[in-house]
């Protein structure tokens, strides 16, 4: 009788579901074992804040790096905006939430120093390195698959994946259709991001939950990303053309508020995430807005070639060492002897440089410049 309460209490999340949600008895990992007494999408939840790249979220440049001001966004906050807001959205469309918390949270764990730009230039070095493109995204998932554990990964649920994989915030849309795979699907979709520029861009999520997500990581940093601008004086919202605030709103709140609702009403009991004509206009212009004053103008041209000449540093340094069996570089005491014979057999050297100092967060990616690299300072806090 016990343990038949326990069940019952620990699958109420399941009651009243929408018919497009994804269920429980769904789930599926790539590698058979014995579930617990949570849910597959729950324990996935915790899988996640347990690795040591969740940990390093909290010195992830989210947008601005090199500032001092404690109130600006790091990537900390932002995934835990995008698994609310979508948490949000996927409680009043009857959908599930622990795949959405999960995913949401796990969302960017592949994400490198200095933010978008640091992954530019980490992009453009593995290119040159005949190691494929490389994606923030993608990143994520070949943590949790590949490099967590000490290589084993984490044996996620394949829904919980593919929603990270396809979470790209990037490219906003009206309606998000989710597109139904197989696991090998999945991975042949994971495998061609590294070898198609563009296939990134056509990546479509296969559970509603999944497209809950990626419309989330928009309304997370849209509106507070011009909070952050405007705290730091780039510039002011008088400057935001009048005719996007007066569809989203003026506040972040009331920006975030603003796509909710829409959202939800457009998108109640149908088998797709839609956005109103107006409200999707206004989203896109807000968004190519922020592009052009906040995001192209995050960092100077200074910043830019000093932080690239950083990564190129790094990057010659430690492949050198892993070359020379040098034991005592920082690559060998702080990663690789941390991982397994799974890892290290599989995992070319170049690959290994590109999974370390993608993981850095800001403060320790300094640190190991300016202990490789002493006779040139690096930027400082």
């Amino acid at each position: 009788m016990e343990n038949e309460v326990l069940r019952k209490n620990m699958e109420r999340h399941m009651i009243g579901l929408s018919p497009y949600a994804c269920l429980d008895s769904e789930a599926r990992r790539f590698r058979d074992e014995m579930e617990d007494l949570r849910s597959p999408f729950f324990r996935d939840i915790d899988r996640i804040i347990y690795t040591y790249a969740f940990v390093r979220y909290s010195d992830k440049t989210q947008v601005y790096s090199l500032k001092n001001n404690d109130h600006i966004t790091k990537r900390m906050l932002h995934v835990q905006y995008v698994s609310k807001i979508a948490r949000t959205i996927g409680r009043a469309l009857g959908l599930n939430e622990d795949l959405i918390e999960a995913a949401g949270l796990g969302h960017d764990l592949g994400h490198v120093p200095f933010g978008h730009f640091g992954e530019s230039v980490l992009n453009q070095i593995s290119v040159e390195n005949g190691e494929g493109y490389f994606h923030h995204n993608v990143e994520s998932v070949r943590i949790l698959m590949n490099l967590e554990h000490g290589g084993e990964g984490c044996n996620l649920t394949l829904q919980v994946l593919d929603a990270i994989l396809c979470h790209n915030g990037e490219f906003v849309m009206g309606e998000y259709h989710p597109k139904k795979k197989t696991p090998q699907e999945f991975l042949a979709e994971y495998e061609r991001t590294y070898q198609d520029k563009n296939a990134v861009k056509s990546l479509v999520p296969m559970t509603l939950e999944g497209c809950v997500v990626r419309i989330s990581d928009i309304i997370a940093y849209l509106g507070r990303d011009i909070e952050d601008a405007c705290m730091l004086g780039l510039f002011e919202k008088k400057d935001i053309p009048k005719e996007i605030l007066e569809v989203l709103g003026y506040r972040n709140r009331e920006i975030v508020n603003t796509i909710i609702l829409d959202i939800i009403e457009n998108s109640l009991g149908k088998p797709y995430i839609k956005l109103s004509e107006p409200v999707f206009k206004a989203t896109v212009a807000l968004k190519k807005f922020n592009y052009q004053n906040i995001y192209d103008k995050s960092l100077s041209s200074e910043e830019k070639k000093e932080i690239t000449t950083m990564f190129q540093v790094l990057f010659k340094h430690y492949l050198n060492d892993i070359t020379l069996e040098n034991k005592d570089s920082r690559i060998y005491t702080n990663f690789l002897n941390y991982k397994k014979d799974i890892y290290l057999k599989n995992t070319t050297p170049k690959r290994m440089v590109l999974d370390f100092i993608a993981g850095m967060t800001d403060d320790y990616f300094l640190l190991c410049f300016r202990e490789v690299n002493l006779t040139k300072p690096a930027y400082t806090k």
